[in-house]
C-alpha cells in the first residue's frame, strides 16, 4: 500500500485556497451561470486582494479564455489561477477517488470524509478517516462536514 506522508497541512491548505477561489468566482457570477466578464473578473481580482489594471485583466481574460468566446468559466478561472499549484501525492488521490466516486453518486450529492475513505481501499493508499474527514473539511464551503459532488468534479477538473 502507498503511503501519504504524515501532515498533509499544506495539501490540504492548498485545497482550502482553492475553496476560496470558487466561493469567489460564484459570488461575483451574477446570473449564476459559471460563467463572468472582464468586469466580473477585475471584482473577483479585488476581492482577493488584487487590484489589477484594465489592462491586467484584458491580459488574464485572454490567457484563460481557452475557448475564446470572450467569457471564463469557473473551469477556466480554476485552472488559470492554480496552475502552479502543487497538491503533492493528494492530487492523484483526489482524481482516482473522484472517478470511483463518480459512478455512484448524482450531480446533486454530498460527499462526505467517510465516503472518501471508504474508496480509498480500492485505490491502496494509506489515509485514516480522520486524513479523508480533513480533506473533505478543507472543501467544505458552508461548514456541512461535506462537500458537493459539484464542487469536488470542480476541483478535480482544476486539477487535470
Amino acid at each position: 500500500m502507498a503511503q501519504v506522508p504524515g501532515s498533509l497541512s499544506t495539501e490540504t491548505e492548498a485545497l482550502s485556497h482553492l475553496m476560496s477561489l470558487v466561493e469567489a468566482f460564484r459570488a461575483f457570477d451574477g446570473d449564476n451561470d459559471g460563467l463572468i466578464s472582464a468586469a466580473e473578473l477585475g471584482g473577483i481580482m479585488g476581492s482577493l486582494g488584487y487590484n489589477p489594471s484594465e489592462h491586467d485583466v484584458k491580459t488574464m481574460m485572454q490567457q484563460g479564455d481557452t475557448n475564446r468566446h470572450g467569457l471564463l468559466s469557473i473551469v477556466e478561472f480554476l485552472k488559470m489561477n492554480t496552475q502552479d499549484m502543487d497538491l503533492g501525492v493528494l492530487g492523484p488521490f483526489l482524481k482516482n477517488a473522484f472517478t470511483l466516486l463518480e459512478a455512484g453518486v448524482e450531480e446533486d450529492d454530498k460527499v462526505t470524509g467517510e465516503e472518501l475513505h471508504g474508496v480509498i481501499g480500492d485505490m491502496e493508499i494509506e489515509l485514516s478517516l480522520d486524513d479523508c474527514q480533513g480533506i473533505i473539511a478543507a472543501m467544505d464551503g458552508d461548514g456541512d462536514g461535506c462537500v458537493s459532488f459539484e464542487d469536488f468534479k470542480l476541483i478535480v477538473q482544476s486539477l487535470l
